[in-house]
């Protein structure tokens, strides 16, 4: 056996670099010249390339001109006799190494009752065991692995082995790691292990009411829910609070008989539920989930369901069926499911299985050879490396074919290169091209090429992705991060221009940021920062909660009115408050749960923001797909007092029952007096208190708003004709 002193260390850098650095205590000059011996014994002369002095060390740049065989152990020798092992280094983010690596075939795991095969993908390893844990923990079995092509650990393991547990242990740097499959679907309780199951358990019947059809994003208004805040509060009338069954619970109801959960989602209209992290995260111990809170983006197993949402986390298979009966029931309704997919860091990089099967890969580092920080939890997921961007376009596939997801939230999409989300896009054209994609498209500082980023300057090189509109939300309601600031709805007169930008879509053509209206999603309000009312609170604490009211519903219209796809936050409609917390990712249940009461307390307010949705699903006017029809029919109306924004939709009997639209939005509580563009009648189908298709009362040449509001008038023959 040799003897090392590990008096200095040596890194493989590049296919044919290493990096040797030694102590300066260890007078390196007398260490030079280096060798590598390879796994035969074979030396290898090292030809030192480049010698830099890192303060207490030197370093030393070698290349070699044999072929590297990974897989195996290499050493380098001193001249003076010292060894050190050869640990694999930065030449896992090398494109040689990517090209050389990246494997194409089935990874995870294949059961039958009569073997499970295991498949890892683990290049850099010399030695990949299956670790096989029967449920009750007191039968261990280790088997090992046979290296095949391009890093693929792998092993048919006779016997049925559904129910086991299972990790992987992997020698690499001769160091033993023991990491859950990143491939995993199914694991244990707070995602300790892997699970094998049997996935034709986990199928349920077909369901006997298809979806209607999606024939355009702007069709889609979606609603973000949180799976644990939407049943949780006492009186949501839901059996099953916080679980995924309480989401499929029917006619549920809460305080003077107010319609809650599934019960409501149907009755508001809107198609599409996105639903916050239901991958299994870690900050809530599914043993006790009722001990801590957290949103979930802190991502453990991006092919597992979170249990602390099941009724018994304990049984792997709960977890499953539970969120496919959840996914099921809300298709069956009408309603389709958009994932929040958070693929853009993990919890903890160091603990992660990534990390421990293939040290360094996975993630994005600087110049420094520091983890990259861009999305400010501590690590990046580098989506460009082709194994990262094959394990993400592998997870939404998945989703897609297996659970029946109809789109995809990406968290922090901006972080992730351009060819990982056309690949995205790609891949789930080949299942259903009507499933969304779209994302926040923030630039943030991670070390990627600002042309390779997936960010909204990209958005021309991106067409079928949509973003969430941020100028859209400041416009509308004023700086997220500076509470005082004000947009357009809550008074603000200087930001009329921008907010008529972003109502026509944010073209490029009108100087906007999109090539096209799909690629907005217009909001004021989501899970992060303060809700609308929130921020009112500081920002128009001076006037009444009945204005205030007015001016979140003038917010709401002005979103689901706009050209691009609108987007609420559960509660919007009636004035969801966390109390003043600004980032309630793990504050507990009072503060973050939907409350039942305060929507029966606004119930009105509610059915106008219901009239609002059915407007817009009665005309396709509200929901123009290209750049092309937005200039052709969108039209502003001026002049107008600085205070309104009105537009019309001209020529638009194509697209529904209504050949001319007209939409009003007023922010000041005053009355004026709008002059209508021709001599015709307008019939009035909503007005500040009042919403929907039918019409309200009849106007000729003007039209007097009484205060802070919208109004939309529709020509009165068009509605006669029918």
């Amino acid at each position: 056996m040799l003897h090392i002193h590990r008096t200095f260390v040596a890194y493989l850098d590049g296919m044919d670099q290493l990096t040797v650095l030694v102590p300066k205590s260890c007078r390196p000059d007398g260490m030079t010249p280096f060798a590598m011996v390879a796994p035969g014994g074979e030396e290898i002369p090292l030809a030192v390339q480049q010698t830099e002095e890192l303060g207490d060390a030197v370093k030393y740049v070698c290349r070699f001109s044999s072929a590297f065989t990974f897989g195996s152990t290499y050493w380098v020798r001193t001249r003076s006799g010292e060894m050190t092992d050869v640990q694999i280094g930065a030449v896992v983010r090398t494109r040689a190494f990517d090209d050389q690596f990246f494997y194409e075939g089935k990874l995870g795991v294949d059961y039958t009752k009569e073997q499970t095969v295991f498949r890892v993908w683990a290049p850099t390893a010399t030695a990949v065991n299956v670790k096989l844990i029967a449920p009750d923990r007191n039968d261990v079995r280790y088997v090992p692995l046979e290296r095949g092509e391009r890093g693929v650990w792998s092993a048919a393991v006779p016997g049925d082995w559904e129910r086991t547990y299972y990790t992987y242990v992997a020698c690499i740097n001769r160091v033993w790691r023991e990491a859950v499959d990143p491939y995993a679907t199914a694991v244990s309780i707070n995602g300790e292990y892997g699970v094998v199951i049997d996935w034709e358990k986990t199928r349920l019947a077909p369901s006997a009411h298809p979806l209607p059809p999606l024939a355009s994003p702007t069709d889609a208004v979606i609603y973000e829910v949180s799976i644990r805040d939407f049943t949780s509060h006492p009186d949501s009338g839901a059996v099953h609070k916080g679980k995924y069954l309480g989401l499929a619970e029917a006619d549920t109801s809460g305080p003077n008989g107010t319609s809650t959960g599934l019960s409501y989602l149907k009755e508001l209209g809107v198609t599409h539920v996105q639903l916050m992290p239901f991958t299994d995260f870690a900050g809530v111990d599914e043993r006790d989930p009722q001990a801590a809170y957290n949103w979930g983006y802190n991502p453990l197993h991006l092919y597992a369901p979170e249990g602390s949402y099941a009724t018994d986390p304990t049984d792997p298979y709960a977890r499953i069926v539970e969120l496919k009966q959840m996914i099921r029931t809300l298709h069956e309704n009408g309603l389709r499911v958009v994932m929040d997919a958070v693929y853009n860091h993990v919890y903890d990089r160091e603990q992660s299985s990534l990390e421990k099967l293939v040290p360094g890969y996975y993630f994005r580092y600087d110049v420094y050879g520091q983890p990259a920080n861009g999305t400010g939890v501590g690590n990046d997921i580098a989506s460009e490396r082709r194994m990262v961007r094959r394990w993400i376009v592998d997870s939404v596939t998945f989703w897609a074919k297996e659970y029946g997801i109809d789109g995809f939230r990406f968290d922090l999409m901006g972080v992730h290169d351009m060819e990982t989300m056309k690949a995205v896009r790609d891949a789930l054209d080949a299942v259903d091209p009507s499933i969304l994609v779209y994302g926040e498209g923030w630039d943030l500082p991670t070390p990627l090429a600002p042309e390779q980023k997936a960010t909204m300057a990209n958005a021309g090189q991106l067409p079928r992705l949509a973003y969430f509109n941020d100028r859209f939300r400041d416009t509308v309601k004023g700086s997220t991060f500076h509470l005082p600031e004000r947009g357009f709805a809550l008074g603000e007169r200087g930001g009329r221009e921008q907010a008529k930008t972003a109502i026509a879509g944010s073209l490029r053509a009108l100087g906007g940021l999109f090539c096209h209206p799909l690629q907005s999603v217009n909001y004021v309000e989501c899970h992060d920062n303060h809700t609308f009312w929130d921020k009112m609170a500081v920002a128009n604490g001076h006037e009444s909660e009945t204005v205030r009211r007015k001016r979140q519903k003038l917010a709401t219209a002005i979103v689901l009115l706009a050209q691009g796809i609108p987007f609420l936050h559960s509660g919007q409609e009636f004035y969801r408050t966390k109390g003043g917390d600004g980032n309630s990712y793990q504050a507990p249940d009072e503060v973050n749960r939907i409350d039942w009461e305060r929507k029966s307390r606004y119930e009105h307010d509610v059915r106008y923001v219901q009239g609002l949705i059915a407007l817009r699903r009665a005309h396709g006017a509200f929901r123009l797909a290209t750049e092309a029809e937005v200039l052709r029919h969108f039209v502003f109306l001026e002049p107008t007092p600085p205070s309104v924004i009105a537009y019309r939709l001209r020529d638009v009997a194509v697209y529904g029952p209504w050949a001319e639209i007209i939409v009003i939005h007023h922010h000041e509580e005053k009355r004026e007096t709008i002059l209508l563009p021709d001599e015709g009648e307008w019939d009035v189908v909503c007005d500040g208190e009042r919403s929907g298709t039918t019409p309200l009362w009849r106007v000729r040449r003007a039209l007097d708003l009484d205060g802070i509001g919208t109004w939309v008038l529709v020509r009165a023959e068009a509605i006669n004709a029918r």
